[in-house]
């Protein structure tokens, strides 16, 4: 069973940074797109970033320059770094992956959990 775990939430001041990790783990094959999408209070879950396998990046115009997307595929984990946060940077935060498990024909979708990012202003 495959299963993605996040961790790297918490409060934090406007203008500080957080490191968000988001670890798949599980009988895996193959993953290929891995992203972070952010669900605020009130509002629809959109995407924040998504690095694809060859390690190409696309992000949301409201986080460029600020956030940095990466992931280092011997662990099975993809990272968010984020800089310069503002109060409506406040959110929970899910990651996101398409992976082959062992004994499935084609990639699912996975999600985690969710983290909370709370930045104080």
């Amino acid at each position: 069973q495959v299963q993605l775990v996040e961790s790297g939430g918490g409060l934090v001041q406007a203008g500080g940074s957080l490191r968000l990790s988001c670890a798949a783990s599980g009988s895996i094959l193959s993953i290929n797109d891995m992203g972070w999408h952010r669900e605020a209070p009130g509002k629809q879950r959109e995407l924040v970033a998504v690095i694809l396998s060859g390690g190409s990046t696309n992000y949301a115009d409201s986080v460029k320059g600020r956030f940095t997307i990466s992931r280092d595929n011997a662990k099975n984990t993809v990272y968010l770094q984020m800089n310069s946060l503002k109060p409506e940077d406040t959110a929970v935060y899910y990651c996101n992956a398409d992976i082959l498990g062992h004994g499935m024909g084609h990639f699912n979708s996975y999600w985690g959990q969710g983290t909370q990012v709370t930045v104080s202003s």
